[in-house]
């Protein structure tokens, strides 16, 4: 691990061998975690919009709920709503769908039952019930939670106030994983200010709101708001549609199996990098899709991490 600064390191493979460590072969899935993916849970209106934007955060969640599974989990629940299950579905081989058909209490306890982490977030679309699930999800449960995306929206849509208090008195582990313009809607500073401090205020924030902070860009900054880790890995061709959902996967795939600590948000974050890499190579900074990304998982995992000195 390379020393930046004081409590500041830039990752390297060796620092999170450990986390992809070879399996022995009496183990089952059951012993590397079941996961949720929560997303697309609310109800469009309009055929052509409802059409559009179940198509959208149908590829988000392929996206990301493949990308949990090339991580290493054991299951993945995809937790959708009736519109999008029904896209999806067909979409959805080792994975196994949750119909989200209503938004009570008990729906949502059934639907996270057993779960080992969850990401929420992707496809939510600003439903006013996005903020009772969140805040439920995050007062009764105390399992790894990443949020992402609409998820993110949901929390900047809080008073300042409000969110301080939600993040902070959870007994869940939060990880929250802005890009710069999410995390001036959740922060309140311009990202002017931030792009000048962004190792400083993003510690800050971590530390107040007592969550463990992935500020994504071209090095991405994981803090907890004492230990900072950075991670140079990623390439131009990443900067397309659905990236950040694959990163959310990878990141919920490891923490099925992986202690929830900076370590492992900060192997999620390298190896998404890598891959993205790798995908590059074989499709061009131009032409990379997301999916490519995603397809490019297992070798990423089979470079870096299998025959590390």
């Amino acid at each position: 691990m390379k020393k930046v600064a004081d409590n500041v390191f830039e990752i390297e493979n060796h620092d999170i061998k450990e986390k992809f460590e070879t399996r022995k072969s009496d183990t089952n899935k059951g012993d590397y975690g079941y996961v949720g993916i929560m997303g697309g849970c609310l109800q469009y209106t309009g055929s052509v919009k409802l059409a559009s934007m179940s198509a959208e955060t149908m590829q988000k969640i392929v996206n990301e709920s493949e990308a949990s599974m090339r991580s290493g989990c054991g299951i993945v629940r995809v937790i959708v709503n009736e519109e999008v299950a029904h896209a999806i579905a067909p979409y959805l081989l080792e994975q196994t769908i949750f119909i989200l058909k209503d938004e009570n209490k008990n729906t949502i306890d059934e639907a996270l039952n057993k779960l080992k982490a969850l990401a929420i977030g992707m496809g939510w679309g600003q439903n006013p019930q996005n903020k009772k699930i969140l805040t439920y999800i995050l007062d009764k449960y105390k399992i790894p939670v990443v949020i992402d995306a609409d998820g993110l929206n949901t929390l900047a849509s809080m008073e300042k106030t409000e969110m301080q208090e939600t993040l902070s008195k959870s007994e869940c582990k939060i990880i929250l994983t802005p890009h710069l313009k999410e995390f001036e809607r959740l922060s309140g500073i311009a990202i002017e200010t931030i792009k000048k401090n962004e190792i400083g205020i993003a510690k800050d924030f971590a530390k107040k709101h007592h969550v463990i902070l992935l500020l994504k860009g071209p090095t991405t900054i994981i803090t907890d708001g004492d230990i900072t880790y950075l991670v140079k890995r990623g390439c131009a061709g990443m900067a397309t549609a659905g990236s950040g959902d694959v990163l959310s996967g990878i990141l919920v795939g490891l923490l099925g199996y992986n202690t929830t600590d900076l370590l492992t948000v900060s192997a999620g974050a390298f190896l998404n990098g890598v891959a993205g890499e790798i995908a590059q190579q074989k499709y061009t900074d131009i032409s990379m899709l997301a999916r490519d990304t995603v397809e490019s998982i297992p070798e990423a995992i089979k470079v870096n991490f299998r025959d590390v000195p």
